[in-house]
């Protein structure tokens, strides 16, 4: 029962609107949820499988149109064009709402509504935010009941206030020419028409905990951003922790949930997850910046996930998981994607639901001889993981030391490197540019900026949003976590990765906070501060010697030169004179360093 006057005049307007058969509200309770995994593998929309060997877990298969999110597609609706800002595409709020509402109009008939109150955070934490969705897809509530908390005790931690955000997430006909996923920050509503994906209808997801609470954040003094966080614990037992931001399928989830190499976890290194894809940040009463993970479970990409790459992922997903559009072993009932084994099963579907023979996998046609669409998902519980953090639950967060931004960069960025000052990091961050990849629609391998990982998430100007950045280094002050750059994803000529990623990534990261604590000295560039190389540990490393280390450490005074007139197209082609004057001048810093 919803006692909220607020909440519930909102469901009865939706109801006029929509005029669903029946209301169902989403208590959290298991009794509820397993009827409703019954009901939606009697209709198909999912499917059980091996409970010996993937226990409490399902296959998804959502529309073949319908596979990723769609920045096309994706508004933010302020009453102006100028709030939503360059990166972002703009719509009238009075005219997105009629047209949203003629799209959704009588939407549910025959239909079941259900009614999702979730808390983004642990329930009750001054950090946290709640939000209401409405749904006709019981794929989205068992998604929403792992990815958030769900249930009457949000419900009770609301009480009869009106600060909630509205979520309205519409089926239709999965028409992608009237798909539509809209943000209405200035009325903390969000509307998803026309689409069943994901990233495009959990709207707690990158819609709420990114680009509506991104503006909030703006508005009373905290930051939402696309950032991992991670403790690293030291033989002493001492854990120090680290945001980090990279665009999707950048290995943001690998580095999350990093396995110490041995060396390192003989000595007693230790690292844990507490969070893989967003942090909310506040300044905390000791002046630090704190942060916690909004999300209760992980919405990982599937392929390339395995027991080398990222074995705590996997081990994840062993249980009360679901997974979307990946393949379908029909001889063990188990799921399989590219980059999972070396054993592709022979009697299989494809994550279209149609016989797949993987001998017939090609490369350059990944999407239609592929068994798991590159895309493909895991939604799974964050307390599956084995390196969860003690703090994943803490109300109060974690206290960050560092901030580390990255992409995919063949030849430009360094290993690693650290900026000069916060408002250097900001231009760090802002400057962020990396290679496309699979989890959001369009060309793959294209370079192009993403600054903060925040381009398709940021919820309103993002000259704004450096603003608010710049500002919260203000109030930070000495107490400002140091910033660094890393790229994993260097190539010598031939196009090899010359850095070996996935778990020795700890001992960029063990720099990076021997840096915090002022234990270990650095080079000045034009670009910021890089590693003395004999101050990152390659002992044990087959394929990286001094000369590789060295070159991996390198600022190349030409590719910085082309970098430079690059940045400097990017921000006078998008930010024009909004771009506030400490970026220009790290911009005019970097020039003359280089000169």
């Amino acid at each position: 029962m919803i006692k909220n006057k607020s909440v519930n005049a909102w469901i009865e307007e939706m109801k006029a609107l929509v005029k669903p058969d029946n209301v169902v509200v989403i208590d959290g309770s298991e009794e509820l949820y397993e009827k409703l995994r019954a009901e939606a593998c009697s209709t198909g929309e999912m499917i059980k499988l091996n409970e010996e060997t993937l226990p409490g877990c399902y296959l998804h298969r959502t529309a073949v149109n319908d596979v990723a999110r769609v920045e096309d597609r994706t508004f933010i609706c302020a009453k102006t064009k100028e709030a939503a800002g360059p990166t972002n595409n703009w719509m009238d709020p009075q005219e997105a709402y009629k047209m949203l509402y003629d799209i959704a109009k009588d939407s549910y008939k025959g239909r079941t509504m259900y009614v999702i109150p979730y808390s983004m955070g642990p329930v009750g934490s001054e950090f946290s935010k709640i939000g209401i969705e409405l749904t006709d897809s019981i794929y989205v509530v068992l998604n929403m009941a792992i990815m958030t908390r769900v249930g009457n005790d949000v419900l009770d931690a609301l009480g009869d206030s009106e600060d909630w955000i509205k979520g309205l997430h519409c089926r239709c006909e999965i028409d992608e020419s009237k798909r539509y996923i809209c943000h209405f920050p200035e009325d903390n509503t969000i509307i998803s028409v026309n689409s069943g994906y994901g990233g495009n209808v959990l709207l707690g997801k990158k819609c709420f905990a990114l680009r509506i609470a991104s503006f909030l954040g703006k508005n009373e003094g905290w930051m939402a951003e696309h950032m991992l966080i991670l403790g690293l614990e030291n033989p002493k037992g001492e854990v120090k922790y680290i945001a980090a931001a990279f665009p999707s399928a950048c290995g943001k989830t690998n580095l999350a949930m990093l396995i110490p190499p041995e060396k390192y976890r003989k000595q007693g290194y230790k690292v844990w997850c507490v969070g893989d894809d967003i942090a909310w940040m506040r300044i905390g009463e000791d002046g630090r910046l704190w942060a916690i993970n909004p999300e209760n479970g992980f919405f990982g990409v599937a392929p390339g996930t395995n027991d080398k790459s990222n074995p705590n992922a996997l081990a994840s997903t062993r249980k009360n998981t679901i997974f979307t559009n990946v393949a379908h072993d029909l001889d063990t009932n188990e799921v399989w994607w590219e980059g999972l084994n070396d054993n592709p099963p022979t009697n299989a579907l494809n994550w279209r639901g149609e016989e797949w023979d993987y001998k017939k996998y090609d490369k350059a046609d990944k999407v239609g001889t592929s068994g798991a669409h590159p895309n493909s998902r895991f939604t799974a519980p964050a307390e599956n993981c084995p390196c969860i953090s003690s703090e994943f639950n803490s109300g109060k967060g974690v206290p960050i030391s560092a901030i580390v931004f990255g992409g995919r960069r063949a030849k430009a960025a360094p290993l690693v490197y650290q900026s000069r000052d916060w408002d250097h990091g900001v231009f760090v961050g802002a400057v962020m540019a990396s290679e496309t990849t699979a989890a959001a629609t369009g060309k793959v391998g294209v370079v192009r900026h993403d600054p903060m990982a925040m381009r398709p998430f940021c919820g309103y100007h993002m000259a704004e949003y450096f603003q608010h950045w710049l500002d919260m280094g203000d109030k930070l002050g000495d107490k400002a976590p140091k910033i660094f750059n890393v790229n994993w994803f260097r190539l010598d000529d031939e196009g090899n990765f010359m850095w070996p990623g996935f778990g020795d990534n700890m001992r960029v990261l063990n720099w990076i906070l021997d840096r915090c604590e002022g234990k270990v000295d650095a080079k000045e560039t034009a670009i910021g501060y890089v590693p003395n190389a004999g101050d990152i540990d390659i002992e044990g490393l087959d394929d990286v010697n001094a000369d590789i280390l060295a070159e991996l450490l390198n600022v190349d005074k030409d590719v910085w030169t082309a970098e430079a007139k690059d940045i400097e197209e990017f921000f006078a082609s998008t930010f024009g004179d909004k771009l506030p004057a400490e970026l220009a001048e790290s911009l005019n810093t970097l020039k003359a360093k280089l000169n």
